[in-house]
C-alpha cells in the first residue's frame, strides 16, 4: 500500500530543506526524500566549513542563464533580508565578509539545524537515505517506487542539484527525470572552477603556485560578458581564486581570458615616469608593481631587457610591457572539472518553467529548484539566496494551490 503525501520533495540539500519546511508549515503533507547518508553535506562544506549563506547584494545581475529574467520573480519575493531574518530568529551568529558576503560565526551545521528544524516544525516526514527507482505520473499526481516502499504525491518538487562534486553525493538524476517528463536540459558544465592550461605553455608559470594577487578579469561580448576585480591565485596548472572562479562561469572553451595585473594604474605612464627618474633595472622597476616571484618570471620572458636600466628603455618597449601585464590574454585548455566546481551552470531549461511557482509548463504538478535549474549564481553567497528564493516561491505556490486532504 502506498503511502500518500501532498509534496514529495526529491534531494535534501539547501533548495529542498527549505522548500519542504515552508510547504509543511503552511499546511501541506511532505515527504523529503535524499539517496544520501548525510544530509546537507554541500551546505556543511560551503564557505570553508561556516557557510556563506547569502549575499546581501544579491539580485538578478548577479545571475546567469539562457533566459536570464526568469529568476526575477522568486528572488524579488523572498529576498537576503528574508533570509537574514531566519538566521536571526534561530539566533545563529553570524558575520559580513567583502561584498555582501554573510557567513555563520561558527559552523555550517547551524544552518543545517536550522533548516532541520523548520522541516520538523511542519511535521515534514525525511527519509534517508532512500533511493527513488522510477516516478510515474498517475492522476491526480505522481507515484515514485523507493527504497522504503511506494508512495503517492499530489505534487513532486525535484531538488537533486547539480554535478559538481561527486565524492558528496552529486548525480544527474534530476536531469534525466527532466528528460523523462519532456524538458529540454542546457548542457550541464562545470562552473565556479579553476581554470587550466596546456602543460607547455604553463611552464613559466607553474613555478608560481600559490601568488595571489588581485586582477581584472573579463571574458565574452554583449550579454555574454563577465568582468571582475578580484584576488587570483597561481597553481600548478593554472589559475584560481576568486576572480578566476567568477570569471569561469562565462567562459566558453576555445576563447580566451584577459587580464589587467595592475588595475587602477597606468603602467605605462607610471614606466616613463620611472624613466625620467629611477636608476634602477626595468626587473626591479616591475616589483614595486608586482609579487616579487611574479615580477622575477615576467622579467625572465623579457630577457636582456629586464636587466636594463629604466632610462635605456624605449618608450615603445615600456608601452609593449605595459600592454603584456594589463592586457594579458590567454586561452585556458580547461578546468579542474566537477571535482573542484562549486556549482553547475545550465540544467532543466527555464523557458519550460513558470517563473512564480517553478512549475513545470509541460507535466503539472512537477516542480524543480535550486541548482538543478538553469539558473547560476555569482560566486559569494548568491547560489545560497536563489536556493532559498526558488524553495520559497514554489513552496508557497503549492500550498495556495493545493488542498491538503493526504494525511501520512
Amino acid at each position: 500500500m502506498a503511502q500518500r503525501f501532498d509534496v514529495a520533495i526529491v534531494g535534501a540539500g539547501a533548495a529542498g530543506l527549505f522548500c519542504a519546511g515552508v510547504a509543511g508549515q503552511l499546511g501541506l503533507s511532505v515527504l523529503l526524500i535524499d539517496h544520501a547518508d548525510k544530509l546537507a553535506e554541500k551546505v556543511r562544506i560551503s564557505g570553508g566549513g561556516r557557510c556563506n549563506f547569502t549575499n546581501r547584494e544579491a539580485g538578478p545581475a548577479n545571475f546567469l542563464s539562457e533566459n536570464p529574467a526568469f529568476c526575477r520573480s522568486a528572488l524579488a519575493r523572498y529576498t537576503p533580508r528574508d533570509f537574514i531574518g531566519l538566521v536571526q530568529r534561530h539566533r545563529i551568529a553570524w558575520h559580513e565578509k567583502h561584498k555582501g558576503q554573510l557567513f555563520c560565526d561558527e559552523s555550517s551545521d547551524d544552518i543545517i539545524g536550522m533548516l532541520v528544524r523548520e522541516c520538523e516544525a511542519g511535521g515534514v516526514t525525511r527519509w534517508q537515505p532512500c533511493s527513488v527507482a522510477a516516478v510515474r505520473s498517475s492522476a491526480p499526481g505522481f507515484e515514485l517506487d523507493t527504497s522504503n516502499g511506494p508512495v503517492r504525491a499530489g505534487r513532486l518538487v525535484v531538488a537533486t542539484g547539480g554535478l559538481s562534486i561527486p565524492k558528496i553525493g552529486a548525480t544527474d538524476w534530476g536531469y534525466r527525470l527532466a528528460k523523462q517528463f519532456g524538458h529540454r536540459v542546457v548542457e550541464p558544465r562545470p562552473a565556479l572552477v579553476p581554470l587550466t592550461f596546456d602543460a607547455g605553455q604553463w611552464a613559466p608559470f607553474a613555478q608560481l603556485s600559490g601568488v595571489s594577487l588581485e586582477v581584472d578579469v573579463r571574458t565574452g561580448e554583449g550579454r555574454a560578458r563577465g568582468r571582475f576585480l578580484e584576488d587570483l591565485l597561481f597553481t600548478h596548472r593554472g589559475l584560481s581564486g576568486p576572480a578566476i572562479l567568477q570569471i569561469s562561469s562565462y567562459w566558453k572553451p576555445g576563447t580566451a581570458i584577459t587580464l589587467d595585473l595592475a588595475p587602477g594604474h597606468d603602467l605605462d605612464e607610471a614606466l616613463r615616469e620611472a624613466k625620467a627618474h629611477s636608476k634602477k633595472k626595468l626587473a626591479n622597476e616591475l616589483a614595486a608593481w608586482l609579487p616579487a616571484r611574479l615580477a622575477e618570471a615576467w622579467s625572465g620572458a623579457l630577457g636582456t631587457l629586464a636587466e636594463r636600466p629604466v632610462p635605456e628603455v624605449k618608450d615603445k618597449d615600456l608601452a609593449g610591457l605595459a600592454a603584456s601585464l594589463q592586457r594579458w590574454s590567454l586561452v585556458p585548455t580547461g578546468t579542474e572539472g566537477w571535482k573542484k566546481a562549486e556549482v553547475t551552470a545550465g540544467g532543466v531549461d527555464t523557458r519550460e518553467l513558470s517563473s512564480q511557482s517553478l512549475e513545470s509548463r509541460r507535466m503539472p504538478g512537477l516542480h524543480f529548484i535550486g541548482e538543478v535549474v538553469d539558473v547560476t549564481g555569482w560566486l559569494g553567497g548568491y547560489n545560497f539566496q536563489w536556493a532559498w528564493a526558488s524553495a520559497s516561491a514554489c513552496a508557497r505556490s503549492m500550498a495556495a494551490d493545493t488542498a491538503p486532504v493526504s494525511s501520512h
